[in-house]
């Protein structure tokens, strides 16, 4: 375990430094860049997909669910932290005053109401309610939130692989991408056996 670890932290200190040596031709990404927006807000957004997935860890029994929580958990904390490491890289302030996903020119997208800061996540009151819950129907409304925010995810990334100058950061968008639709689809198939549907 302790060798897994240590691997994993080598290969992620070693994006981090391909970072500081794939930017653009200018050097770091400046504050407003895509690359710098959507490492803030993915940042943001990753965090509420570990916070959802450590409540339905211990609200439910069943193991493919605790699984895939446990697995959604860990990559998106990863991840997270390389999006952070990078802005430190560059020198840049981890928050901006700008509206989230202004870097996509979709500033005013997204209202904030109830704590729903990007599209795809969940609102303050849906996770509330996921803290009540156990069982099935926690198992339910967890894998619905979750579809929800991979498709938001998915946006965004699909975005900074459009938008964004550093290639590391590109590849990882489209890595997020990939993982996550490919998530959404077996999430698909753990609620149809449940008897339940995304909700869009």
């Amino acid at each position: 375990m302790a060798v897994a670890v240590a691997g994993v932290l080598v290969a992620a200190g070693a994006i981090s430094y391909a970072v500081a040596e794939d930017g653009s031709s200018d050097g770091a990404p400046a504050a407003e860049s895509a690359d710098a927006g959507f490492a803030r807000d993915m940042a943001v957004h990753h965090q509420q997909a570990v916070e959802m997935s450590y409540i339905v860890r211990d609200r439910t029994d069943d193991e493919d669910v605790r699984r895939l929580a446990y697995d959604i958990a860990q990559t998106q904390a990863n991840q997270r932290g390389m999006l952070l490491g990078w802005l430190d890289l560059w020198g840049l302030p981890k928050v901006s005053a700008d509206p989230p996903m202004t870097w996509m020119d979709m500033g005013d997208m997204a209202t904030g109401k109830d704590g729903a800061l990007m599209p795809g996540m969940a609102t303050n009151s849906e996770l509330k309610k996921l803290n009540t819950l156990s069982g099935k129907r926690a198992e339910v409304l967890y894998l619905q939130l979750m579809t929800d925010h991979h498709k938001g995810g998915i946006h965004m990334a699909e975005g900074c692989a459009d938008k964004c100058a550093v290639g590391v950061e590109k590849r990882l968008a489209q890595g997020m991408v990939d993982a996550q639709q490919s998530e959404i689809d077996l999430m698909a198939g753990m609620l149809k056996e449940r008897g339940a549907k995304a909700r869009s």
